[in-house]
C-alpha cells in the first residue's frame, strides 16, 4: 500500500465506533460489518452543556451496543494476530486496546524486542512466519529508518486494513457479563471518548496480558509459582508460593560528544555496584538500557501495578545515577538519557486455565500434542521473583537452552468453565516455569493466529473451542498451515489442494532441494531435523511447472517464497544483538516479482503477475480456468540472484 493511502484506507476501520452518528434509538452497519444496537436510552443527566453554535442545551449520550462475531481485547502482538486472522476468517471482529498503540511490550511505548524462537542452542531462530511475520516485513519495507514509534504506525497501518476488522483504540474491556457458563457481553470504556460500549459477541478473546475480561467472566485462573511436586518440575521451588516475575523499565542514552552531568531525581533509589552477584547484571551496554532493572510481586502484581511502578522508576535512575555518578564508569561521561519508558513491560500476572496445563515436563521432553497450534522455542527463562530487589540471586536463572522447538496445543488456549473464551499470550494455561518460555511475543503469535482462526471456525460452526478441538482439530490446523503459520511435526494435508495431485512437476533449473518438495506439506526447511522442503533455482528468472493428466478448474493459486527464517527480522533497539543471525532492512531471499501462467487449450497464457510483492506468502485468486498445467516464473528478488519456493498450492 502506498504510504499517501495510509490515512485513507487505515483510519475508517480504526474510529469508526467512535465517529459514525448514533440518534436515539436507530441502527446502522458500518463498513466493516460491524452492527451498531444504538444506545441504551440513558443520557447522562448531571451535564450542563450550553451548545454556542445552536443556542440549544444538551445531554450527551455516552452508552453504545456493538454486535460483532468475535471480540478481541488486547492489541499487544498476540491480540493483533488473533483479531487479523479472526477477521480474514470470516468472523465479523472488534479488537479493544487500553492503550493509544498497539503491539504492547513490543511498542514505543516499552520498546522490548519482538523475540520469540530467536535463538535456539545453535544460535539460529526457527522464526515465526504468518501474520506476525506479515507485520515485521510491513514494517521493514515502510520503516527502513527503524523509528519505534513509525512502527507503531506500521503496526496500525497493518491491521486497520482488514475489512472485517474494526479496531477501538485507548478502550478497555472492564467487566464480562455471563449467562451460564457462557459471555454475552462486555463492558468497555473508552477514555478519550468518555463513551461506555457494551460489545456483544459470540466468541470472545482475552489476548491483553492481565485478562480483566476473562477473570470477570468468572474463568478460572492461577498465579504463583506451582512446587516442584504439582507437575513434577525440576526447576520448580521446593514449596509453591506467590511470587511472579516482575515488570522491567526499559531507557536509551545517547552520546552527546561533551560531559553531561546527571543529578538523580528526588524519587531516585541508590544503587550500588558491588552488590550485583552475576554477570548478567551488566553494565556495560549504557546505551540502550538493562531488562534487570525489574520489580516482581509476591501478593497482587495487578493491584500493585502503579506501586512498581513508583519504584522501577527509582530504580532505573538509581542505575543510571550509579553509573554516571561513581566514578566507576568513566565511558558515560558523554552519555545522557534520551529516553525513559513510563510503562513497565509486564511478564507474568494471571495464567487462565484451559482443558490442558502446559508444563516444564511438555517443554523438555517436546511432547506432540494432536491439538498442537503453535509452538516456542525461547529458553527457560525465569526472572529472580524480586527482580533488582533481591540481589542476591541472579537476574534471570536461564534453567535450559532449546535445542529444537515445543509445540502449543490448543487446549490450553481456551477457558475450561467459560465455553465460549480463548485467550492468547502470557495468560494462557501453562505453569510459572513454563511460561518462563511460552510468553515471548513471537510465541505469543503464534497463539494469537491460532485462537483467532478458531474462534471464527466456532462462530462459523456455531460450536465451543472444545468441540472445535475435540472434532474439527484437523480443519483448524490445515486452515492455520494455509495461512503460513508453521505447526511442528505436521505436514499440510489439504485434500482440496489440487497440486497434491498433478502427475509430474518440471522445473527449469535447480540448485537445492527438488521441485516435487513444494507439494509434501512442509513449507520451510526443519532445523532440528536438518530436512530441506524446498525447491531453489540456479539462477533468475527461473521457472517450475505442475502438469495434471486431465484439465482441472482453479481459480486460486498460493505460493510461499523464501524470506531466511533463519535470521531474525525484527525492531532493534541494541547492537549487540545484530550479528550474523539478523538481518537489515528486507529481506534479499524475499520474491519481488512472479508471474504465473496457465495452459489452456495447449498453449501458455499469463493468468497475472505479482510485482513489488511484500509477503511470504503470495496469493493469485482469478476467475475460474481449465488447465492440464500452471507455471510459476520467478523474475525478480530484493537482491539474491537465485529463486526458492517452499510450497505452491492450487484451488478450485
Amino acid at each position: 500500500m502506498k504510504r499517501r493511502e495510509f490515512f485513507k484506507k487505515g483510519v475508517k476501520g480504526a474510529v469508526a465506533a467512535s465517529i459514525l452518528p448514533i440518534v436515539g434509538h436507530a441502527s446502522t452497519i458500518n463498513e466493516e460489518g460491524v452492527f451498531f444496537g444504538g444506545d441504551d436510552g440513558e443520557k447522562r443527566t448531571a451535564d450542563n452543556w450550553y451548545q454556542v453554535g445552536s443556542g440549544k442545551k444538551e445531554k450527551p449520550i455516552r452508552k453504545k451496543k456493538l454486535y460483532v462475531d468475535v471480540l478481541v481485547a488486547g492489541g499487544g502482538v498476540a491480540g493483533c494476530c488473533a483479531a487479523v486472522s479472526a477477521a480474514r476468517t470470516g468472523a465479523k471482529t472488534i479488537m479493544v486496546q487500553d492503550r493509544a498503540v498497539l503491539s504492547g511490550n513490543a511498542s514505543s511505548e516499552v520498546r522490548v524486542h519482538l523475540n520469540g524462537v530467536t535463538n535456539l542452542r545453535d544460535g539460529y531462530p526457527e522464526r515465526e512466519t504468518g501474520i506476525v511475520e506479515e507485520i515485521l516485513l510491513h514494517n521493514r519495507f515502510n520503516n527502513p529508518q527503524n523509528s519505534w514509534n513509525v512502527w507503531d504506525h506500521m503496526v496500525y497501518d497493518y491491521v486497520t486494513q482488514e475489512p472485517n476488522l474494526t479496531v477501538m483504540m485507548n478502550t478497555q474491556a472492564i467487566e464480562a457479563k455471563t449467562k451460564g457458563d457462557k459471555i454475552k457481553s462486555v463492558k468497555c470504556w473508552q477514555i478519550t471518548s468518555e463513551t461506555e460500549y457494551t460489545i456483544y459477541a459470540k466468541q470472545f478473546i482475552d489476548c491483553s496480558g492481565d485478562g480483566l475480561m476473562a477473570a470477570t467472566a468468572g474463568a478460572l485462573y492461577r498465579s504463583g509459582r506451582e512446587g516442584k511436586a504439582e507437575f513434577n518440575e525440576k526447576y520448580a521451588p521446593d514449596e509453591p508460593d506467590n511470587w511472579k516475575m516482575g515488570a522491567s523499565l526499559i531507557f536509551r542514552s545517547k552520546d552527546m560528544g561533551k560531559p553531561m552531568p546527571f543529578k538523580a531525581p528526588a524519587f531516585a533509589i541508590p544503587y550500588t555496584e558491588g552488590h550485583r552477584p552475576d554477570k548478567h547484571r551488566s553494565l556495560r551496554n549504557i546505551n540502550h538500557g538493562f531488562w534487570w532493572v525489574e520489580v516482581g510481586s509476591e501478593n497482587d502484581i495487578v493491584g500493585e501495578t502503579e506501586e512498581i511502578r513508583h519504584r522501577l522508576m527509582g530504580h532505573l535512575y538509581g542505575v543510571w545515577d550509579y553509573v554516571k555518578n561513581s566514578g566507576n564508569h568513566p565511558e558515560a561521561e558523554n552519555y545522557a538519557l534520551d529516553w525513559v519508558a513510563s510503562i513497565p513491560g509486564k511478564r507474568e500476572s494471571r495464567r487462565f486455565m484451559g482443558d490442558h496445563i502446559l508444563t516444564e515436563g511438555d517443554l523438555l521432553n517436546h511432547t506432540h500434542f494432536k491439538d498442537a497450534v503453535g509452538y516456542g522455542g525461547w529458553s527457560l527463562d525465569e526472572h529472580n521473583p524480586g527482580g533488582i530487589e533481591n540481589l542476591k540471586e541472579p537476574a534471570s536463572y536461564f534453567h535450559y537452552k532449546f535445542k529444537k522447538v515445543y509445540e502449543i496445543p490448543l487446549s490450553c488456549l481456551y477457558s475450561n468453565n467459560v465455553s465460549n473464551l480463548l485467550f492468547a499470550g502470557r495468560n494462557v494455561s501453562v505453569s510459572h516455569i513454563a511460561l518462563s518460555s511460552t510468553r515471548l511475543q513471537g510465541t505469543c503469535a503464534t497463539m494469537g493466529q491460532a485462537v483467532g482462526t478458531a474462534a471464527a471456525m466456532c462462530v462459523d460452526k456455531n460450536i465451543t473451542p472444545r468441540e472445535l478441538r475435540n472434532h474439527h482439530i484437523n480443519e483448524l490446523q490445515e486452515q492455520l498451515l494455509r495461512d503460513d503459520a508453521y505447526i511442528p511435526n505436521r505436514p499440510a494435508k489439504d485434500e482440496k489442494d489440487l497440486a497434491k495431485k498433478v502427475v509430474a512437476i518440471y522445473a527449469s533449473s535447480t540448485s537445492s532441494g527438488d521441485a516435487k518438495l513444494l507439494v509434501n506439506g512442509y513449507s520451510r526447511d526443519v532445523q532440528e531435523r536438518d530436512e530441506i522442503n524446498h525447491w531453489q533455482s540456479e539462477s533468475l528468472p527461473a521457472n517450475v511447472s505442475f502438469e495434471w493428466g486431465e484439465s482441472v478448474e482453479i481459480s486460486k493459486v498460493e505460493v510461499k517464497c523464501d524470506t531466511n527464517t533463519r535470521k531474525n527480522i525484527m525492531l532493534m533497539h541494541d547492537d549487540a544483538y545484530r550479528n550474523k543471525f539478523y538481518t537489515e532492512g528486507v529481506p534479499s531471499e524475499l520474491l519481488k516479482t512472479i508471474k504465473l501462467e496457465a495452459r489452456i487449450n495447449g498453449a501458455w497464457g499469463v493468468i497475472a503477475t505479482q510485482e513489488e510483492n511484500t509477503k511470504r506468502l503470495i496469493k493469485f485468486d482469478f476467475n475460474k480456468i481449465k488447465t492440464t498445467a500452471v507455471r510459476v516464473t520467478l523474475l525478480d528478488t530484493y537482491g539474491a540472484t537465485v529463486g526458492r519456493l517452499y510450497e505452491v498450492r492450487c484451488y478450485q
